[in-house]
């Protein structure tokens, strides 16, 4: 699958929970503070090396000792579950029945967003954030139920899913992907 995120509403709420005005943002990033609303609202996309930039900066990240912890809880959890940024899908844990599931070692895997294993119904379900008010407050809860992907790599099985936001130590949010059985 070849399609991006959208990561206007990740990027109000990365702004808003640092205290970034747009006017800020659009210094740092070289541009109008007109384009960062139109980012931010979804009319206008940033070309790809703004994107990349925008990434880079609101991508979570649970390398301090701050989320030592709930990696530690993640990495010896029974059920299959793993956590990933909320705004990149990047995956930054993945406990050892998430990784039997998938039927792979998830070494090669962190850092790297998950996002191109999507089924129908996580694009979906992502797709409809922004109308939950997902991006509006850092703690959010939702379940769904998904197809299976056809991917060899990272399998997604059918059934019920539950996304969990949580506060990063770095300030940033993550994503608690669990499988209900």
């Amino acid at each position: 699958m070849t399609m991006h995120l959208p990561i206007g509403q990740a990027l109000r709420r990365f702004r808003r929970l640092h205290s970034i005005k747009q006017a800020h943002l659009a210094e740092m990033m070289g541009v109008s503070q007109g384009s960062v609303s139109r980012w931010e609202s979804a009319t206008h996309e940033p070309d790809t090396a703004q994107r990349e930039r925008l990434l880079a900066m609101i991508a979570a990240r649970t390398s301090g000792a701050g989320d030592a912890a709930l990696k530690r809880l993640i990495a010896s959890s029974r059920c299959r579950v793993h956590l990933i940024c909320d705004a990149t899908h990047r995956l930054l844990a993945a406990s050892p029945a998430r990784a039997a599931s998938w039927r792979t070692d998830v070494t090669p895997h962190l850092g790297l967003s998950l996002w191109r294993y999507a089924s129908d119904e996580i694009i979906a379900a992502q797709d409809g954030l922004a109308e939950r008010g997902w991006f509006a407050s850092p703690s959010q809860s939702m379940k769904f139920y998904t197809s299976g992907n056809d991917s060899e790599t990272i399998v997604i099985h059918a059934g019920m899913m539950r996304w969990e936001t949580i506060m990063l130590a770095d300030g940033r949010v993550g994503r608690l992907t669990t499988a209900l059985d």
